[in-house]
């Protein structure tokens, strides 16, 4: 876990990051030295190799120091995630890099036609976090062949995910949100770049290449908790600035009751969501080394969880909202920085 001074270090920088639109190169050298993009990368690829509830802690404190570092090591950490999927020796020579970091789309918005032994590859997809400095960039494609779509086994479109190196993609800068700033999440596009079939791979257990069980965990509640922990650590970091407010009340002797039960309701709350959160993360981590799969029970659990952690954090927030005084609603001020960052987090498909 990061120590108190690297915390302190990483938030000195996050108002230049916001200003800039993107990680500022001091947090991206802190990042690559402690290898935060590859949480999940085996460890002969240099890699942390971490199971889903280490990692998802370790996501939740960057969070908790700032939205945009969390946001950001979040997401390429998950793509990173694609290094178990991809043949060894092209994932030796893209994931050893110690700056690797992979960025893309989960829709399919772009094709992928058959050719010369690989695939032609045309199309655009938003929201790519890091686009400044992902080194590859992921993308799921529909697959054609002879101007028809390929279809799977069970006749619907086949859809595969390619990645592509930074030089054959084209970013559009179009992140223009209130939060969230510094993940400089632009859209990019690709036009008739030829890839060997190598750079596409199946996010499917049984197509995994590596041995670790990460590669194994269902991808969903994977992404489900990973993002939900975001929101966690930003209202977190939300609440302790209301602390500091209701503490400097009481230095200068007087008193803020009703931010003072609203802090205390909102800290038992999230406690509690949190506590049930993991119960349920750390049951299924468990269950899945056992017995190598998971119920659709637990995977219901997983999704509930993570939607009521996400709800209760961001209702503890709304709560304290209203009481932080105009300094809240100073866009130069950290905790509107953090509002804003949970509320554009919130507009994830997965969080809502």
């Amino acid at each position: 876990m990061p120590t108190e001074s690297v915390i302190k270090t990483l938030r000195g920088y996050t108002a230049h990051a916001e200003k800039d639109g993107q990680l500022t190169a001091d947090q991206l050298d802190i990042i690559y030295e402690n290898r935060w993009f590859k949480l999940f990368v085996p460890r002969e690829f240099d890699g942390l190799d971490l199971g889903v509830p280490e990692g998802v802690r370790l996501e939740e404190e960057l969070a908790y120091i700032d939205g945009s570092l969390g946001w950001t090591v979040t997401l390429c950490a998950g793509a990173n995630l694609f290094s178990g999927y991809i043949d060894p020796i092209l994932a030796r020579e893209v994931f050893t890099d110690p700056q690797v970091c992979l960025g893309g789309s989960g829709r399919p918005s772009g094709t992928a036609t058959v050719k010369d032994g690989g695939y032609e590859v045309n199309g655009m997809w938003r929201y790519a976090t890091g686009a400044p400095h992902n080194t590859q960039f992921t993308a799921n494609c529909i697959i054609e062949q002879d101007g028809e779509p390929v279809l799977d086994s069970e006749g619907n479109p086949l859809i595969k995910s390619f990645f592509f190196d930074q030089k054959d993609v084209r970013i559009v800068s179009d992140w223009n949100t209130f939060g969230l700033k510094a993940t400089a999440s632009h859209s990019f596009e690709v036009k008739n770049v030829w890839v060997d079939q190598r750079h596409s791979f199946l996010i499917l257990p049984e197509h995994a290449r590596q041995d670790s069980p990460i590669y194994r965990y269902p991808f969903i509640p994977f992404a489900q908790t990973t993002l939900a922990v975001n929101t966690l650590g930003m209202a977190r970091h939300f609440i302790a600035c209301c602390e500091d407010f209701a503490m400097r009340y009481n230095q200068i002797g007087k008193t803020n009751k009703m931010l003072e039960g609203l802090l205390q309701q909102g800290v038992e709350r999230v406690t509690t969501a949190k506590h049930s959160f993991y119960e349920v993360l750390d049951s299924s981590w468990e269950v899945f080394l056992q017995n190598g799969q998971l119920t659709e029970i637990m995977l219901q659990r997983i999704a509930e969880t993570s939607r009521a952690l996400v709800s209760v954090s961001q209702d503890a927030v709304v709560s304290l909202y209203p009481h932080c005084g105009i300094i809240a609603a100073d866009e130069s001020s950290a905790i509107n920085r953090i509002w804003r960052d949970i509320f554009t987090a919130s507009q994830h498909s997965l969080l809502r």
